[in-house]
């Protein structure tokens, strides 16, 4: 993403405010996510509860229409790719770290309520998407989350933690998955 340049800034303060609007909607008209995020800054009605419903209609979508077909695993591991980008999309929006986790969770819990059979198949390509996408939401809560927040979380983690250890392929991962999220004393 480029940096505005000096030029560019002064450049941008000489237009009137008539041809900033019309520069504006030029290019919330051309990137959705700009005009989302523009949205998310501008209405009111526009929060981050909004972009979580959306976000996680979003993910539910994915999976419901995305997850079928004769190489489920496959499908579903493409589902939770896209997940991820759909979840990151919404983190840029907002700069809502804690919105990042909550919707981690969500595909989380879908995954964990729908889709364990899937861990079981040859192809190990959805249970490592899966841990990878655990241990990843653990390192945010441990990061980014206040030490009051992160036993609200403690509970899922390590519920979700525990399942993916209880498969004979948490061996064979290429990273280090968490036994449960370790609280700091």
């Amino acid at each position: 993403m480029p940096v505005p340049s000096a030029e560019f800034k002064r450049a941008l303060k000489k237009l009137s405010d008539k041809d900033k609007e019309t520069l504006l909607l030029r290019a919330a008209r051309r990137d959705a996510e700009l005009y989302d995020t523009l949205c998310y800054e501008l209405l009111p009605d526009v929060t981050s509860e909004t972009v979580f419903e959306q976000a996680s209609d979003q993910i539910h979508e994915l999976f419901a229409v995305g997850a079928t077909g004769r190489l489920l695993n496959r499908s579903l591991t493409k589902a939770l790719s896209k997940s991820t980008k759909e979840v990151a999309r919404a983190r840029r929006i907002t700069k809502d770290k804690r919105l990042e986790i909550d919707l981690n969770l969500y595909a989380l819990r879908h995954i964990f309520e729908n889709y364990t059979g899937q861990f079981e198949s040859v192809y190990a390509g959805f249970y490592t998407a899966t841990a990878r996408l655990a241990a990843r939401t653990a390192q945010l809560v441990l990061k980014n989350l206040h030490e009051d927040l992160r036993l609200e979380y403690k509970a899922d983690l390590d519920d979700f933690l525990t399942q993916l250890h209880a498969r004979a392929k948490s061996r064979t991962l290429k990273f280090e998955l968490p036994r449960e999220l370790e609280l700091p004393e």
